[in-house]
């Protein structure tokens, strides 16, 4: 029997509806749920496509097409296993159990694999509003509860039937779902933004700086004409290692000096605070060394060739080989935006029976092309401005995430 619950969600449509929603089943709101094909995968034949767990990503739950495969069946065979609008997939097993992904027409013709079970909604249901379900934290809870097995975790098509939640008629289901429809597609706008200006990152990074052989760019700002000079990292740069006080003497701890480890450096281009803080007698008794504002710390050890920038004084642990431009011989910004080639070299001459690890010495004989301190100075600008868009897309879109993940917490019950 269907218990009615006298509950209304917190953020209600405006001309909010007069009814209350029911507690529900998933297997009352869909047919009998199904398994998918057991079947092999083969090149794309160009009409036929092949959805498995790894071909629907992670954080969009849209189907990836950049790997299409086909599935080898007899099509008289497989005709059940065709998605149609609305259809649910659901990931039965392995690290992304209770992964879902919505089946949409510009998807074409698809076929769905064995580890996905399927869920049709009926008639008198909305499948949208059934999906953005399964991105609430209740669900998250469901699947981490049920998913627990003695071997790899797995929900089965019994299991998911019995998922319950609150539903309202039909025409709010409708509304809510068609809501959170069209910020899935302005979050996928916003996605498709940055990734296609990470590209772009990716390719003038490739033209702005020569390539092996050359000794100058293939894209380059007009009023330079003097081809980069060959140097090594060492003669423009003092590269600086890190050391750690005594963690027994609380007389080396406060909030003195900023102290960083590796875990610290991430994907933030400039560093304002650590963690955790040194005093001066600390730094004295250490190996650690004050570190100028400009310098770009180095991981070297346990993830080489991590970067960021200070914009204060600090210090570091040894898991660092930082460098500290020389003045007028090497810009900041500019060495940081060839943290692609100082991670490459440095995984390339890193060597170490525990981790592998790169020394100050070895980070110090780099080879590296650079220009006169004018050309690197604009193109240090350039990159910046173009991080800067980069970080602007990148809050933005992080902004529509946390405001989703909320209305999802208020909108459902």
């Amino acid at each position: 029997m269907t218990e009615c619950q006298n509950h209304e969600p917190e953020v209600p449509f405006s001309g909010s509806f007069a009814f209350d929603w029911e507690q529900r089943k998933l297997g009352e709101l869909s047919e009998p749920l199904m398994y998918g094909l057991n079947a092999a995968s083969t090149d794309f034949d160009g009409i036929n496509k092949y959805i498995r767990i790894t071909d629907i990503d992670d954080e969009t739950r849209m189907f990836k097409m950049d790997g299409l495969t086909s599935p080898v069946f007899q099509p008289n065979e497989s005709e059940k296993y065709k998605l149609e609008l609305g259809d649910l997939l659901f990931a039965r097993t392995g690290a992304s159990v209770g992964k879902t992904y919505i089946y949409k027409a510009s998807d074409g013709l698809v076929y769905f694999a064995g580890f996905l079970i399927r869920a049709r909604i009926k008639p008198d249901y909305v499948a949208d509003f059934v999906f953005q379900n399964t991105l609430t934290e209740q669900y998250k809870q469901f699947i981490q509860i049920t998913s627990q097995r003695s071997g790899q975790p797995g929900v089965n098509a019994q299991e998911y039937e019995s998922y319950s939640f609150l539903v309202p008629n039909k025409q709010e289901q409708k509304l809510i779902g068609t809501f959170f429809n069209q910020m899935d597609n302005l979050i996928t706008l916003h996605q498709r933004k940055l990734k296609h200006l990470q590209e772009q990152k990716i390719g003038l990074l490739q033209k702005m700086f020569p390539k092996e052989g050359a000794n100058v760019p293939e894209v380059r700002f007009p009023e330079f004409t003097d081809p980069w000079e060959q140097r090594e990292l060492g003669e423009v740069a003092d590269i600086i290692g890190g050391g750690t006080p005594s963690t027994n003497n609380s007389e080396y701890w406060g909030d003195e000096i900023d102290w960083y480890a590796p875990a610290e450096i991430g994907e933030q281009i400039y560093l304002t605070g650590s963690q955790k803080k040194i005093t001066e007698i600390g730094l004295q008794h250490s190996s650690a060394r004050i570190l100028p504002v400009g310098t770009v710390l180095f991981t070297s050890r346990a993830g080489i060739g991590n970067t960021a920038i200070l914009t204060k004084i600090a210090a570091t642990n040894q898991g660092f080989q930082s460098i500290v431009p020389h003045k007028n011989e090497l810009d900041s910004y500019f060495i940081f935006s060839r943290t692609h080639e100082l991670k490459r070299y440095g995984e390339t001459v890193g060597a170490g029976s525990t981790f592998t690890e790169v020394s100050g010495k070895q980070m110090a004989r780099m080879p590296i092309l650079i220009p006169k301190m004018l050309e690197q100075l604009k193109i240090g600008e350039f990159f910046k401005q173009f991080d800067n868009l980069i970080t602007l897309h990148q809050r933005k879109l992080e902004h529509l995430q946390e405001q989703k993940k909320a209305l999802l917490q208020q909108m459902f019950i």
